[in-house]
């Protein structure tokens, strides 16, 4: 028996998100060292994204909600650091570029594409250069430094009409990200301004659309409006911004114009670019699948979570939301029902029926309806936080301890600096790596400014040598792959 006949099938894996990490571990308990699982992100750990606002308002440290994809996953499991830049599903090939900028490349008998998602940038001037997007910990750890300083830059500032454009934040998107970042910034900016001797209390302005957490229960958006009108949160639904320059924002219902130096961008998410050039029925920029995670035409190549578009089977015609509940699943199924491809088990259908959802809105404060049953105040913080440990794949001691800490202590408000504003553009197809020469992308597109860029933060922070505002990879794509940065 030659070498190649005995080697285990191998297994591919894109993204290390919800989605990505819980098929490796589904495909890796089923199997074990009878498959070759190879999981490619930019990553080494997998974050645990629900709980990144608590990051940027100092309540967790960000390590506590990366879990380190060696520790959580089987020894069976190798990670390939990277970026996918080629992947062709006729010849079964994908490549990657690595933190180095080294190009890798390996056959598979199996995908599984769980790339993600990125943000959803709207055709609003002005957009891209002075908003910050929030879905990685670059950005959670930027936003925090960023408040730290408007809040102390307005403590020493005799214009009031500059210091109170510093204490404004405008948060566009009223989703579950834009809600909760909202709940925690202004609690957070509003013990920040009383320790640094302001007596004016900070302004967040939410602007929604529609209503706030509308895609949820009535009982979760409505309390979550409420909570966040008796803080004094400016919510303003039903509107959407014109437009945004470096000193603040306009409205299209009003005209009205805000001014600030933060200006945050949560109006959803896309599918990771991945997709866009595989040449696969896709269905608003998701790949469609069939009830078993299988792509149309390609046996072999599974999706799941964001960048698949799978159908409902509780609601017939239509496909399944972009949430960490679906993705979760999702890739529990697709690991086993690729393991039944590979002769071990059954093959299963997708159908998720939803238990309910938890808002975290800061303090005591929350929303939650498990299982039907409606819960606000300290019954839904209490089950709020014990879902968010129950679901992390690590790190849950750390965790608490971090909330008792937070419930006894003052909160830290050391100004690190570590990521500055060129790390984290808006359009960045890898948000959850910064966007310098030390980590994705490998070199900076051509004709990109290296000097400062300036952000509505009001102080010019300058980038460092090897930094670059784009998020062009190096290397090029082959025949059939997607000119793509990132996969999570």
């Amino acid at each position: 028996m030659t070498s190649e006949s005995a080697r285990p099938p191998k297994v591919v894996i894109v993204g290390g998100g919800f989605a990505g990490f819980q098929a490796a571990r589904s495909l890796a308990k089923r199997m074990g060292d009878d498959v070759d699982i190879v999981l490619v992100s930019p990553t080494n750990y997998f974050l645990y994204l629900p709980l990144l606002p608590e990051v940027a308002s100092g309540i967790l440290e960000p390590r506590r909600i990366s879990v380190a994809l060696a520790a959580a996953l089987p020894p069976c499991v190798r990670h390939a650091p990277g970026e996918v830049d080629e992947l062709d599903l006729d010849d079964q090939r994908i490549g990657w570029l690595d933190p180095e900028g080294v190009h890798h490349a390996t056959s598979w008998d199996r995908l599984v594409i769980a790339a993600g998602s990125v943000h959803k940038v709207l055709p609003v001037p002005g957009v891209t250069e002075y908003a910050q997007g929030f879905r990685g910990v670059p950005e959670a750890l930027y936003l925090r430094d960023h408040l730290i300083r408007q809040v102390e830059l307005a403590a020493v500032c005799d214009d009031p009409d500059e210091r109170a454009a510093r204490l404004t934040t405008v948060v566009v998107g009223g989703g579950y990200t834009g809600t909760e970042v909202t709940a925690q910034g202004f609690l957070f900016t509003q013990e920040l301004a009383r320790s640094r001797g302001l007596s004016e209390v900070p302004r967040w302005v939410l602007v929604s659309r529609g209503e706030i957490l509308a895609g949820l229960a009535g009982h979760l958006s409505r309390t979550a409006d409420r909570v966040l009108r008796d803080r004094g949160v400016d919510v303003r639904t039903h509107e959407e911004v014109e437009e945004a320059t470096g000193d603040g924002v306009r409205l299209s219902s009003s005209g009205e114009h805000i001014p600030t130096r933060t200006l945050l961008w949560c109006v959803g998410v896309r599918p990771d670019p991945l997709i866009d050039d595989l040449g696969v029925e896709v269905e608003q920029g998701r790949m469609v699948t069939d009830t078993e995670l299988r792509v149309s035409g390609h046996p072999h190549v599974f999706a799941c979570g964001d960048a698949a578009a799978v159908p409902d089977r509780a609601r017939p015609g239509q496909y399944t939301a972009m949430t960490a509940q679906h993705a979760e699943r999702q890739g529990r199924l697709a690991g086993r029902n690729v393991a039944a491809s590979l002769g071990r088990g059954r093959v299963r259908k997708y159908k998720h029926r939803d238990l309910g959802f938890v808002v975290d809105l800061g303090g005591f404060d929350a929303a939650a309806n498990p299982l039907g049953v409606r819960l606000t105040g300290k019954p839904a913080h209490v089950v709020a936080r014990g879902y968010h440990l129950m679901a992390m794949p690590g790190n849950r001691v750390r965790t608490a301890v971090d909330w008792l800490l937070d419930a006894l202590l003052p909160r830290q408000t050391a100004q690190l600096g570590l990521v500055r504003s060129p790390s984290v553009p808006l359009d960045s197809a890898s948000p959850e790596v910064p966007q310098h020469g030390l980590g994705f992308p490998h070199a900076a597109p051509p004709g990109a400014s290296q000097s400062s860029r300036e952000r509505p933060g009001g102080s010019a922070e300058a980038a460092s040598p090897d930094a670059s505002s784009g998020d062009a990879s190096g290397g090029a794509a082959s025949v059939g792959a997607s000119s793509r940065r990132g996969a999570r």
